[in-house]
């Protein structure tokens, strides 16, 4: 019998934006790319559930350094609230737990988003990955033992009904980190005398990745694997929401070696809480500046 020849990791390194299929969990979706590419390292930035679709950022290789950057930044998504039925998973997975015969009238549910603006206070819900006393809040509620979460603080940017139908209504949100949209979803319904749950949820953006970015596990699939190397976005498009910092080629090899520079040039800064700095275009660390100087702190590896 021949055994198989073992598959060699590459150090390839890159932001790939998945569009991420129904009924696929995060993990799933980030061993799968990895595998396609045959990368050695591989993470996600932002789980998204099982039952909802869209935008997945997933980092390879040296990428993975850039991905707290992206996790902070703005999320979108469109959702719809199913009404009249609150599940214990609040979305449309779970078990049917209350139910109303109360369905919102559109001015009432137009009145009520601005309750779900600004600085919020949201409790989770009780399916999620929160961990209680060392244990994954989901896994606490899938053993039948109740878990009460502390709510926390999340910021909502702006939320707007695209659609309202009697049994079901449709939002766009724009929101930050740590927001739970089907804690959204019911906690909406109840401020309007009624209960819901998410019907369906697809992110849009996550920080500066869009739809128009997005390729499909599909057509990866069809693509040579040169074909998809050329798909991926560079570890700088991981980094747009710092400040970049233009190195000079005499400068890179101290930086690669954990060594501060010196900025020169007219617009230099003298003081930055966290920048990115590069060659070329090329993304070569992250750090702070402090007193006109680079100090690095994550180095990407050349190549």
């Amino acid at each position: 019998m021949t055994s198989q020849k073992k598959r060699v990791k590459r150090a390839i390194s890159g932001w790939l934006v998945l569009d991420k299929p129904y009924d696929m969990t995060s993990t799933q979706a980030v061993g799968k790319v990895r595998w396609l590419f045959g990368a050695a390292k591989a993470g996600h930035a932002g789980t998204l559930d099982p039952l909802a679709t869209g935008i997945l950022p997933i980092a390879l290789g040296e990428a993975t350094k850039t991905v707290p950057h992206v996790q902070d930044g703005r999320k979108v998504y469109r959702f719809t609230i199913t009404w009249g039925r609150a599940t214990n998973t609040d979305d449309a997975e779970g078990e049917v737990i209350a139910t109303s015969h109360i369905r919102p009238d559109k001015a009432a549910l137009q009145t009520v988003l601005a309750r779900f603006t600004g600085r919020i206070e949201q409790v989770p819900p009780a399916f999620s990955a929160i961990k209680v006393e060392g244990e994954r809040a989901y896994d606490i509620a899938r053993a039948g033992e109740a878990v009460a979460l502390a709510a926390r603080p999340v910021e909502i940017d702006s939320l707007a009904l695209i659609e309202h139908g009697s049994e079901e209504s449709s939002f766009e949100v724009v929101c930050g980190k740590g927001t739970y949209v089907r804690s959204l979803a019911r906690d909406i319904a109840e401020a309007l005398g009624t209960c819901g749950h998410v019907g369906s949820l697809r992110r849009t953006a996550v920080g500066d990745f869009h739809e128009g970015d997005a390729v499909t596990i599909d057509a990866l699939e069809a693509l040579a694997l040169e074909e998809r190397d050329a798909v991926l976005k560079p570890i700088a498009a991981g980094l747009g929401a710092l400040l970049e910092v233009r190195l000079r080629q005499d400068q890179v090899t101290a930086i690669r070696n954990g060594n501060p520079v010196l900025l020169t040039g007219a617009g230099a800064p003298v003081s930055l809480d966290e920048a990115w700095a590069s060659f070329a275009g090329q993304a070569v660390a992250t750090g702070m500046v402090e007193r006109g100087q680079f100090k690095p702190k994550r180095v990407f590896n050349a190549g």
